[in-house]
């Protein structure tokens, strides 16, 4: 309740009409300013159309205490709006876990992708010379993580580090798939959201369904037990 009505009150700044630059405002002006930029995006997720009259109309009336709604009224609204944004997760869920059936349902038609048992496909862009990790390992690796329209979600690779994590502890599709990789190798690997995130978002840019794709290159083993 109390961040609603932080967002609330940071979006009065929509009704003056700010045609001002961040240089002339005064810091307490900056101030409400900032929260109404950091904030404002907010609104977009709600589904439904934006009122600017009936937000700026709540915000009045609460500053002067004339308040049209009692705090049960409140919490059943906010009620309904909590059901209406996850209405619009499912759905919004549903349309992308399809896109990713669709894409890993061609993906495997093309020259050199393997599917396993799974559902997991990967593609050998090199295949190394050294062991295999076994699921307790540690493994060092570098990799590129991207969703099936090419979206950047993270990468080891643009950031310059490589990074070292026990392999029984990520996402499904990656403990079967580096499992697969001698050390020296780089695989693409095509996970299904099944053995990925499941139905729930990951962060901003994963969302509930998604199929992932992540090029991959093992690094380094630490055998369990080291």
């Amino acid at each position: 309740m109390k961040k609603i009505k932080l967002v609330a009150l940071s979006l009065l700044v929509i009704g003056m009409s700010f045609t001002l630059k961040s240089q002339e405002m005064t810091e307490e002006q900056k101030i409400w300013y900032a929260i109404g930029l950091a904030e404002g995006g907010n609104f977009k997720n709600f589904g439904f159309e934006f009122s600017e009259e009936h937000l700026l109309q709540g915000i009045k009336d609460a500053y002067a205490g004339t308040e049209k709604m009692t705090q049960e009224e409140m919490q059943a609204t906010f009620m309904v709006l909590q059901q209406k944004m996850q209405e619009k997760s499912e759905k919004e869920m549903i349309v992308t876990k399809e896109k990713g059936k669709a894409f890993l349902a061609e993906n495997k038609k093309k020259e050199g992708v393997i599917e396993t048992a799974s559902g997991l496909q990967y593609k050998v862009v090199k295949m190394g010379t050294g062991p295999k990790p076994h699921e307790t390992d540690k493994v060092k690796v570098h990799y590129h993580g991207t969703l099936i329209d090419g979206t950047v979600f993270d990468s080891s690779v643009e950031r310059g580090e490589p990074i070292e994590f026990p392999l029984n502890g990520v996402i499904k599709g990656w403990t079967e798939g580096v499992q697969l990789m001698p050390v020296g190798s780089k695989f693409i690997f095509y996970i299904p959201s099944d053995l990925a995130y499941g139905d729930r978002d990951a962060g901003p840019t994963i969302k509930g369904g998604s199929t992932l794709i992540f090029e991959v290159e093992l690094l380094e083993i630490n055998p369990a037990g080291n």
